[in-house]
């Protein structure tokens, strides 16, 4: 699926890999995230945290009438505070497709599959 903007010179279709992997960098850059989830877990057969090339298995793009609507799937690190980890994510998936691709999200989900206790 891709997304379609409108601007005056034309039509400009970007890809949903394009967009997952914008939001799969600004969430991962984020403290207190150890890394993305597989949506659908038992389907995808990923238990683990996903790498830079799978961000699309954890990231869900709808396109809405007037922007996009992004879910994420994040695990967390144990002993952050999951609330303040999820509100930066949110506010830095819309500052990066905004800044980057000039798309407005209108929602920005984020689903806490598992919280993972850090090794020093």
């Amino acid at each position: 699926m891709a997304v379609k903007i409108k601007t005056k010179y034309g039509i400009v279709d970007i890809s949903s890999d394009v967009i997952s992997s914008v939001v799969g960098s600004a969430t991962t850059d984020n403290y207190g995230v150890v890394g993305m989830a597989s949506k659908k877990q038992l389907r995808d057969n990923m238990n683990s945290i996903l790498r830079n090339d799978n961000y699309s298995k954890g990231v869900v793009v709808k396109q809405e009438k007037n922007g996009i609507a992004i879910e994420v799937n994040i695990i967390v690190s144990y002993g952050t505070k999951i609330s303040e980890v999820c509100r930066n994510v949110q506010s830095k998936v819309k500052y990066n497709l905004e800044t980057m691709l000039g798309i407005t999200a209108n929602a920005v989900n984020v689903v806490v599959q598992g919280v993972q206790v850090l090794n020093d």
